[in-house]
Order: structure tokens, then sequence, then C-alpha cells
């Protein structure tokens, strides 16, 4: 079992890395979001702020590190390089799928990252749908412990299971169970889809049940389901997916609806984005934490540095933003007059 998962992630990088895994005719919706430019700032550019705070920890910057892989030689040195750069700019980090990890030790390099992020918020990840399958809060406390994480994030990946070969495809009462694993961990359990998003119905569910923050991973980027029919060897599920080429909430959409339903619930953003820009729109929209995640990887391949500059250069694009519409600080951006929303400027409200 394990031999296959291992090999299945393996699968999974190269693909993003090289596949046309993209939705089709699919976006963030971020690109109907405009800024109102500022001509008269009346600010320091080198004195804007872009420090907040998450999982009980100051960041410099309000970015995370989307869960991606883990199990796999290759994993390890993507996961590794990215731990080392997250730790340096002050980022959340977040690993992959640990399911691997709790039936075997190999690999278990590609988990074992706190050495390299020792003290930036670090996320480890199961899917829900294992509890349905023989996992539960036990096995949750277990990847706690041995990777020493703040946190835990249950991945709902339910169009991915139909399409995947190996897919697990019971999603029966799992709100329950969500329940009860939220009130026995006493870390923060948080809740992520992986590119088909959640809207505001499916948050306020979840919220409800205990779930301490939202990662509503929306359409616009990767989408798994072209990546499990790229690798799929099941002739009739390579076609059937095919249908589902551009399925799924856009990420814009999941913010508004999430935000809506939640006004105070912690909100991530992750779906499609790749520059600074794109985190000044959703944040705008109400997201809290911006998740950062193919647009990575191809770096993390390569090394730490490579991801440093990266990162670096998406902290550069949002504190442009922030001082091109002239706000000093996360909080003024939330608040911000100067966008226009799909035509509708809140500046008209000025």
């Amino acid at each position: 079992m394990t031999k296959g998962i291992n090999q299945r992630k393996t699968e999974h990088i190269r693909l993003c890395l090289t596949g046309n895994v993209e939705g089709v005719d699919k976006s963030t919706g971020l690109e109907g979001i405009h800024f109102i430019h500022n001509a008269l700032p009346e600010i320091n550019f080198d004195s804007i702020s872009m420090e907040t705070s998450f999982l009980g920890k100051q960041l410099k910057a309000p970015f995370l590190v989307s869960s991606m892989t883990g199990g796999s030689e290759l994993a390890t040195e993507i996961n590794q390089n990215l731990a080392l750069a997250a730790e340096e700019r002050g980022w959340v980090m977040a690993i992959g799928s640990t399911r691997a990890f709790l039936e075997s030790d190999q690999h278990k390099e590609s988990f074992l990252i706190r050495r390299q992020a020792p003290t930036v918020p670090l996320i480890v990840n199961i899917g829900a749908v294992q509890f349905n399958y023989g996992y539960g809060a036990e096995e949750c406390q277990r990847i706690i412990d041995k990777t020493d994480a703040d946190s835990i994030v249950l991945h709902l990946n339910s169009m991915q299971e139909i399409v995947q070969d190996e897919g697990d495809v019971n999603f029966e009462n799992l709100l329950p169970k969500i329940e009860e694993v939220c009130k026995t961990l006493e870390v923060p359990v948080g809740v992520k889809e992986v590119g088909f998003g959640i809207d505001g119905e499916v948050a306020g569910k979840l919220y409800n049940a205990g779930i301490a923050y939202i990662d509503v991973a929306g359409a616009g980027g990767t989408s798994w389901s072209q990546v499990e029919k790229l690798r799929s060897r099941n002739k009739l599920k390579k076609a059937a997916a095919e249908a589902f080429n551009n399925w799924g909430l856009p990420t814009k959409d999941c913010l508004v609806s999430v935000r809506n339903k939640l006004p105070d619930a912690p909100l991530v953003a992750s779906g499609g984005m790749s520059t600074g820009v794109d985190a000044a729109k959703a944040i705008t929209i109400g997201a809290d934490i911006i998740g950062f995640a193919r647009h990575l990887l191809k770096a993390a391949t390569e090394s730490p540095e490579a991801v440093h500059e990266t990162m670096e250069q998406i902290e550069l694009e949002l504190q442009m933003t922030m001082f091109g519409i002239g706000v000093k600080n996360l909080e003024e951006l939330k608040n911000t007059k100067r966008v226009n929303i799909m035509g509708t400027s809140l500046m008209d409200e000025m």
C-alpha cells in the first residue's frame, strides 16, 4: 500500500511540473478585481508592513506554502527546500498528505521538516475521507506528535478521489467524524479543498463543527481531476474526467461566499494564486492568509535559494500594490475603497 502511495505522489509532482493540469476555461475570478491607482499615496514605501499572525505565531507576511507533497525521495527534496525558505521569509509551511507516514517510516524526512522550519507555523495534512477508512483522532494526534506540527488540516478532495484509479470514494457521514476530531485534538484543525472550492454553506457547517480555519482552495489553478486523468490507466475514468475539466468554484467566488457566511472566521485563499497582486485582491475580499502551491513547485525542485527568490518577488508585488493604492498595513488593505470589483467601485460609496 505504502509503495503505491509513494509512487502516486511522485507521479503527481511530475505531472504538475510538466503536464497540462489546469482547468479548461476556468480562472480564479480575481482578474475581475482592479485597484484604483493613488497618485498621491502619502506613505513611505519602506514603512509598509505586511506583518500578521496565524496559529498564534507572528508572520512577516500573510503567506502560506500550501500542502503539496510528501512520502517520496523527490518530495523530501521539495519539502526541505520549501521549509528552509519558509523559515527565512516567515511564511506558514504546510506539508502534503501524511497518510504514507502513518503507514511507514520510508521517506520520513519528507515529513520531518521542523528542523528546517523551527519557528514558523507548521501544518500537517490528511484526507478527511480517511475517517471512513479506519483513521481518526488517534492517527491525527500521532502525526502531530511525530512532526511537532502546530495544526492539522483535513483536505476534502471528492472530485479527485472519484477520478483516481485508487480513489477512496465513501464520503458519507464525514461531518460528525470531523467534529469528533476537532473536539479531541488540542491543536487547531483546519480544512481545505484541493482546487474545486468551498462555498459559504459548506464552510458554515464545518465551522460549526469546530474547524478553526478554512482554506477555500478554489478553482483557477491546478485541477486534480485533470492530474488524475493524465495518470489514470482506466479508459472509462479517463474519458469521464474530460467532462469535468472546468469543474469547481472560482477562488474569488469562494472567498466572497465564505466571508459573507462567516465574517470572523480565519480564511485562507488558495487556488491559482501566482502573484502578490493576486494576494492583495484576495485580501480585499476577505482572505487573511494567501496560499501558494504550484507557483513554488519548480523552484522547490532546484534549491531553497530559488524558492526564497520566488517568495521575495511575491512579497515585493504585494508591497508594491499596497503602495500603489496608499495603504500601509494589511488592515488598511482589507478596508480599502480603492478597488473596483466587476465594474463596481467601492470608491462610489466614499
